[in-house]
């Protein structure tokens, strides 16, 4: 399937989507929790879907009301689990890992096509080296693993993903000894790792930091029954950012910020760097766009996922954008590094790749084309906006947005987009 995507300008409100990663970290807490634990303002998508039906898998009785999750009852690590699908989401695969890990059965973890490409050796790695029996395909899924691990000392590399991270945090603390972790080398996307710590907290977790991004020891413990609220999610408030800026007349994004850490709020940083002014009152954003933006230099090491939404900026810049310090979006749902470099020199961007990152260049020459996103959502959802812009342009997968933003065409075309299906 592709979309056919014509020149066009937006206009009025639109509500951000709640959050996709602490919607997965809130899922599986709450199944360990249990006790009638919920989850309110939960992002219902393929991704998290993903992470409901692996804790189905693990024993976990849920019920979905509207937009919210209860869960019942907890998963039971002496249940026989059947082979669980994480279907396209990393994320799923990764800590599900870890729960994995806490039963004494083999487990089979698998994926799509997409999903086994992903690296998770590492993860695997320090699995076994506290106890667990693990095997994979060239480190990749599927995966089959089989504990109890019991806990202990484990070292894992931070360079990959602090996906591998998390997973061995919130199993930690259901372990017999506990776990001390030490990373090696730089951490990547840290607000990450601070989004499982904050919500392990409001499940009763403590987590012990030694060394901030480099050592934590966490204790034995109890997950305990709450209500957790997911924020809106900043990754897909950046694409309508960057819709706003490329697009819009008077567009007001709504939706609650919360107080929780997300490293993706660095994108309002950067669209005042390039001269937008970003107007945030209670729980709405209004923003005020130059007629051309700034170029500029910026470090993506925290926040790899707005790696799209800033790269297509450079359609309206008067100077280059440099995007440093992102080799590890290479490792996403598709190596966006690659994919963004092939695809934006068809609408005339002069494009740089390099290998953690791009310098992306306006022309006065911007063209026409067809996007190939790879059906990855990011990239789709990205490439429909620089569509809107240029006009005239065909994008690739519309059905990707399920992963996390599904009603995303719609919302567009509400706003007034030209996002034909076909």
């Amino acid at each position: 399937m592709s979309c056919k995507v014509e020149k066009s300008k937006i206009s009025g409100q639109v509500v951000c989507p709640p959050n996709k990663s602490y919607t997965h970290r809130a899922i599986f807490l709450a199944s360990l929790a249990g006790n009638n634990s919920k989850v309110d303002n939960v992002l219902l998508s393929a991704d998290t879907f993903a992470t409901i039906e692996a804790c189905k898998k693990f024993g976990a009785e849920i019920e979905i009301k509207g937009l919210s999750i209860i869960v019942k009852n907890p998963i039971k690590l002496g249940t026989n689990v059947p082979e669980i699908n994480t279907e396209n989401s990393g994320t799923t695969i990764r800590i599900a890992s870890g729960i994995a890990s806490l039963f004494s059965q083999e487990i089979t973890l698998t994926g799509d096509s997409s999903l086994q490409k992903r690296p998770m050796k590492p993860l695997l790695d320090a699995l076994s080296s506290i106890g667990a029996q693990c095997s994979s395909t060239d480190g990749k899924p599927p995966i089959k693993i089989k504990g109890k691990i019991l806990g202990g000392d484990v070292t894992i590399p931070g360079n990959f993903s602090s996906q591998f991270v998390s997973a061995l945090l919130i199993s930690a603390p259901l372990t017999n000894n506990g776990i001390n972790i030490t990373i090696e080398g730089n951490l990547v996307s840290k607000p990450y790792l601070d989004a499982t710590i904050a919500t392990m907290r409001k499940f009763g977790v403590t987590v012990q930091t030694l060394i901030p991004y480099k050592r934590y020891n966490i204790t034995p413990q109890i997950y305990k029954n709450t209500t957790f609220t997911i924020p809106i999610d900043f990754s897909s408030l950046a694409l309508l950012l960057s819709a706003a800026v490329l697009n819009g007349e008077e567009v007001i994004i709504k939706g609650s910020m919360g107080d929780l850490p997300q490293g993706d709020e660095v994108f309002i940083d950067i669209l005042e760097q390039m001269g937008v002014t970003v107007i945030i009152n209670d729980d709405e954003i209004k923003i005020k766009s130059p007629e051309k933006l700034k170029g500029g230099k910026f470090d993506l090491s925290n926040s790899p996922d707005i790696l799209p939404p800033l790269a297509i900026l450079s359609l309206n810049t008067s100077s280059p954008i440099e995007i440093v310090n992102v080799k590890h979006a290479r490792l996403k749902e598709t190596d966006r590094i690659a994919i963004i470099s092939r695809e934006l020199v068809k609408l005339g961007i002069k494009v740089e790749e390099k290998e953690d990152g791009l310098i992306l260049e306006s022309s006065e020459n911007l063209t026409s084309a067809k996007l190939n996103s790879e059906n990855d959502h990011r990239l789709f959802m990205a490439f429909c906006i620089a569509g809107m812009y240029i006009g005239n342009c065909t994008v690739t997968d519309p059905e990707s947005v399920k992963v996390s933003y599904p009603n995303f065409i719609e919302e567009m075309n509400r706003l007034g987009a030209k996002i034909i299906v076909q």
